[in-house]
């Protein structure tokens, strides 16, 4: 294919799915999986640790907050580098950083250096996700992006679910800094194949106006490729050259959808982490043993991993837009009905399995979805804002959950305050699709 013109994104949306496709997502699988892990890892030793060092609940709080607010500054700070060094050495970067300072945090020796380190290592883990993301969409077919994007997003929950049965084991032989260490020692096993088999952007490196024949190794490892030095590789999107990736997200014709975005993520995620944060304490005082409360919650997380992989086959057959603002709708319904069932209702267990399976469904195909809402050069930016100013809903609804569970309500006035967000979510994603249409786009053109 010498001496002609390609596009990126049109020559893989044309193409199969490839083993060397297969190889990115699971590279980036694994990533998800070791970031889940480490988010998740201070509620595992959190009891131990509290034990050994003498700590109440409340002087351990800014350990367990600290990590939550690296994630925001990591995500908003990640994206522009992205936009302008590249997703492999941003990523890679991130992974190396989070794994030594995860080894760093196993000989932390009080509460004050161990919230410096979850507060840095939240900072990389905030860069690594979105950057898996924009990494991994610009090089699948529009065609199959959401559902191989949430089925990536599904190592999160497996990280963050199976990392309690590794401490379970770890913590009674080897103490709660061998959770640690394990959090650090298996990444770091992982990135030198990360820096062999890795690939940066085809579609930054056109972007970028990188040599042809650097885009040509790239696109030549999808197998049906017979690019050389002489291919003219082109990204068409709308031109924003001279603005910066984060001016760029506030133009005309993103500025809405932006926000909309914003709002949506931030509604989401504000629903989950109220919901996972407080649902066991909210169940056990209202009489439930609190093994059966503990279950009961971890029901939210399962229906929400085959929530994500359903909302992204949908998606990639239906109005996006709709379907994420239908998943959200209809975990807000959720939400409300569980304030109708009685304690001991086996419904109560499938409403929440419900409730799990639309918002963690639909949060998780918000982040397949808006890597196609940006424009290459500003893409990660895009995808790492929307991460970060999520984040601060996840931070608000650590902050005040406890406040309402102490105003004394009724369970179904609970669940009405944990259910409105939802519908807030909703109505959001589907301005974004208002946006896109005035802006006379074509839905994921990007």
């Amino acid at each position: 294919m010498s001496n002609q013109t390609v596009d990126v994104k049109e020559w893989i949306d044309k193409q199969p799915i490839t083993s060397f496709q297969a190889l990115i997502l699971g590279l980036c699988f694994l990533i998800v999986l070791f970031d889940g892990f480490d988010v998740a890892v201070m509620g595992f030793i959190a009891p131990s640790l509290m034990q050994e060092w003498g700590l109440s609940k409340a002087a351990f709080g800014p350990v367990m907050s600290a990590g939550m607010v690296g994630l925001a500054i990591g995500a908003l700070v990640a994206g522009p580098y992205a936009d302008r060094y590249g997703r492999k050495k941003v990523l890679l970067g991130a992974v190396t950083a989070f794994s030594l300072i995860s080894l760093g945090c196993a000989f932390a020796r009080s509460p004050y250096e161990l919230a410096i380190l979850r507060l840095l290592i939240g900072i990389a883990l905030g860069a690594a996700l979105p950057n898996c993301t924009t990494l991994l969409s610009e090089y699948l077919p529009e065609r199959q992006r959401s559902l191989l994007i949430t089925l990536m997003f599904t190592g999160f929950n497996l990280g963050s679910g199976g990392g309690g049965f590794l401490a379970a084991w770890l913590i009674p032989h080897y103490g709660w800094q061998s959770v640690l260490l394990a959090g650090g020692i298996l990444p770091l096993i992982l990135l030198p194949f990360l820096w062999m088999l890795l690939p940066e952007s085809a579609r930054f490196l056109a972007a970028r106006n990188a040599p042809a024949a650097q885009i040509a190794a790239e696109l030549n490892k999808l197998g049906a490729g017979t690019f050389s030095a002489s291919t003219r590789f082109v990204v068409s999107e709308a031109p924003v050259q001279g603005k910066t990736p984060v001016r760029t997200l506030f133009l005309e014709r993103y500025r809405l959808g932006t926000l909309a975005l914003w709002v949506t993520y931030f509604m989401g995620l504000l629903v989950i982490y109220l919901t996972m944060g407080w649902m066991p304490t909210l169940l056990r005082e209202s009489g439930l043993p609190i093994e059966r409360a503990a279950t009961i919650t971890g029901l939210f997380q399962i229906g929400g991993t085959v929530g994500a992989i359903a909302v992204g086959w949908v998606m990639d057959r239906r109005n996006p837009n709709r379907v994420i603002a239908t998943s959200y709708a209809l975990g807000g319904c959720c939400m409300l009905l569980l304030g109708a069932f009685s304690l001991d209702s086996s419904m109560l267990a499938v409403g929440v399995i419900a409730a799990g399976f639309c918002m963690s469904g639909a949060q998780t195909g918000l982040n397949a979805f808006a890597p196609g809402y940006y424009p290459t050069e500003s893409r990660a930016t895009g995808v790492s804002w929307m991460l970060g100013i999520g984040r601060f809903g996840a931070i608000f609804g650590s902050l005040i959950g406890g406040t309402i569970l102490s105003l004394g309500l009724s369970l179904p006035v609970l669940f009405t305050i944990l259910g409105l967000p939802a519908f807030v979510a909703a109505l959001a994603i589907l301005t974004n699709g208002h946006a896109i249409r005035r802006a006379g786009q074509t839905m994921m053109a990007h």
